[in-house]
């Protein structure tokens, strides 16, 4: 069975069902923005503040591009989509499944999370 690739906007629970799912299935989870933090020792606010939206998505890019895994459930950034190399990579015979949530719904979480991204 392919990778599964989870998308949606930030705060639909990606990160959440990335976990309960690889579990049942016997998968690894990965999430995206903890690679990015990883890889630049920064938290996303911190990136941002330092290189921009377009700094962080170009990081997020080859983030992106560089995961190779097998039987691994992926909770990609909230941003992701706005990658094409990153979201061909992640695509290309994998599954990729759209979370959706209710636009109060996210609005609500994320006020409530306002440490996102730390």
């Amino acid at each position: 069975m392919p990778n599964i690739i989870l998308i949606g906007m930030p705060g639909t629970g990606k990160s959440t069902v990335g976990v309960i799912l690889a579990k049942r299935l016997g998968y690894d989870f990965i999430d995206v923005d903890l690679l990015i933090i990883k890889k630049t020792g920064k938290t996303l606010p911190e990136i941002i503040a330092d290189d921009g939206v377009g700094g962080f998505l170009a990081i997020e890019n080859q983030v992106g591009e560089s995961i190779r895994c097998h039987r691994c459930v992926i909770a990609t950034g909230g941003s992701m989509v706005l990658n094409d190399r990153a979201m061909e990579h992640l695509g290309a015979e994998n599954t990729v499944i759209w979370l959706d949530t209710d636009v109060a719904e996210l609005e609500q979480r994320i006020e409530n999370g306002t440490d996102r991204g730390k």
